[in-house]
């Protein structure tokens, strides 16, 4: 199918999205450093979706999917290197319907538990998409179950939204007024859902994307506007070594100003420098945004900037050898 022929979310459904999963998630806090602003520059509000439930923004977009969930469904399943695979797990739970996750053999152990810890039954696959995908179609056709896609659905794009309506509510509430919003990308579910909401109710503010470098399929499809759905991942952020979906491409090319990349060694210090100076502990896909305010500094220098930190779920076993890596 063409991107022409896909079914785009529109900034209602963001709207009914926060409506769907009111009283399910949590509203984040919007926290700033003094010190991380007078290391970069510019002012910076970290927006806390590592403290969301089953830590990580993708709470939101499961929250919303189940909620429209086809009537007659009572079976759902996913591939998820993690967040996603705990979080449909999670709200699968709540609704009281079984869940299969399909997670490839490489994922962090953190999410695997996390996932098997919210009652999921877990169907291991090779590392690559391509692994993912064939493993999980095996699944729905053994187990007739709904498939909830991770990014690529018009439910999930909207409830990861809700994170940018929640922005804007508190900036109004501490008094900021947000020059850039920064987002990792890596499925592109939360950057679309952040750029759809943002251009709606806010198009003034500037919509950044961040992506490791090493899986920059996302940079290269807006800047060449040629959707590449095709990469060979090779990052420490493992939540991001999706490719970008059809509906994300769609959405971002025309509410997001820009893609950067940053460098392995860029997230890692990015991270550390969460770790220490805020005390907030994120897993390497959630410092990306943050990783790009530091490597792209002159464009963030002097201006109001919102970073979100996507997620929060780590083996912690490496938090040790990153913290006493010599600094970049």
């Amino acid at each position: 199918m063409s991107l022409d022929q896909i079914e785009l979310p529109a900034s209602e459904d963001v709207f009914n999205a926060a409506q769907n999963i009111a009283g399910m998630v949590h509203q984040t806090p919007l926290l700033s450093s003094r010190q991380l602003n007078e290391l970069t520059g510019a002012n910076l509000w970290f927006k806390c979706e590592h403290l969301q439930k089953v830590g990580a923004f993708k709470a939101r977009g499961a929250a919303n999917a189940l909620s429209l969930l086809p009537e007659g469904v009572d079976e759902v399943a996913t591939h998820s290197s993690g967040n996603h695979g705990a979080a449909l797990a999670w709200a699968a739970a709540e609704r009281g319907i079984p869940c299969t996750v399909v997670i490839p053999e490489n994922a962090p152990k953190a999410k695997r538990i996390a996932v098997k810890g919210y009652g999921a039954k877990i169907v291991t696959s090779g590392p690559s998409l391509g692994d993912r995908e064939s493993t999980l179609a095996k699944v729905l056709e053994e187990t007739g179950a709904h498939e909830v896609p991770s990014y690529d659905d018009k439910r999930i794009i909207a409830g990861q939204g809700t994170v940018a309506l929640e922005v804007l509510q508190q900036s109004r509430e501490q008094g900021i007024a947000p020059d850039v919003i920064v987002a990792p990308v890596g499925g592109g579910g939360l950057l679309a859902g952040v750029g759809l909401t943002i251009s709606a109710l806010a198009p003034d503010i500037l919509v950044i994307g961040a992506e490791p470098a090493a899986a920059d399929d996302a940079h290269r499809s807006l800047r060449g506007g040629v959707h590449i759905t095709t990469q060979q991942p090779n990052t420490i952020a493992d939540g991001l070594r999706t490719t970008l979906g059809g509906r994300n491409y769609a959405v971002i090319e025309r509410t997001v100003r820009d893609i950067v990349t940053v460098s392995e060694a860029g997230i890692v210090n990015a991270m550390r420098l969460l770790w220490t100076r805020t005390k907030q502990l994120v897993e390497p896909s959630a410092a990306v945004g943050f990783a790009a305010v530091i490597e792209h500094n002159a464009r963030f220098r002097n201006k109001n900037v919102v970073v979100v930190l996507t997620g929060g779920n780590m083996d912690l076993d490496k938090v040790g050898p990153m913290l006493s890596s010599e600094e970049n």
